[in-house]
């Protein structure tokens, strides 16, 4: 039998208290997290200004009913995308994952601890998703199986924000 109240309180409380511990990890880190900060804004200048590269060289195409994103979307576009790839690799092979990481690096574009990063949200987004749904589904077998959908998502997160890619 499974108690919906629980799952429902879970559904709503995932969020703010994930942020509420990145919070208090930036009040216990500093200068950590202000060195992360600054490389992040050398990197982040790296991406726009070679989307604004792209911009130049691409041809506008045929009109489209959304418009195209700015440089500065275009570069949060590519860390995340990054991030992504390195997820579902994670997921398969994390040696290969953590190959792909230090690829990414190589280039310049992106440091290793912004391409985990990106990788460590798209898995908690995923998760927070999957709480979401189980916390408005009706069925308390589909609340469970949505719960445990959340799980593995949640653990690959934690696993992510743990690697030691050094």
């Amino acid at each position: 039998m499974v108690d919906p109240l629980p799952v429902v309180c879970l559904s709503r409380t995932a969020a703010p208290l994930l942020e509420a511990a990145r919070a208090e990890d930036e009040d216990r880190w500093p200068a950590v997290v202000a060195r992360e900060r600054e490389q992040a804004q050398r990197t982040r200048a790296a991406r726009v200004a070679l989307a604004q590269a792209q911009e130049i060289v691409e041809e506008p195409g045929a009109s489209w009913p959304v418009p195209l994103p700015t440089a500065e979307q275009g570069a949060a576009i590519d860390l995340a995308g990054a991030g992504d790839q390195v997820v579902e690799l994670w997921r398969a092979n994390p040696v290969q994952a953590a190959a792909l990481v230090h690829e990414l690096v190589a280039g310049g574009e992106f440091t290793a601890a912004e391409v985990l990063d990106a990788a460590v949200d798209a898995a908690i987004g995923a998760g927070l998703l999957a709480l979401t749904d189980a916390g408005t589904a009706s069925d308390p077998s589909m609340m469970a199986e949505q719960c445990l959908e959340a799980a593995p998502c949640l653990v690959l997160a934690v696993a992510l924000a743990s690697a030691d890619l050094d």
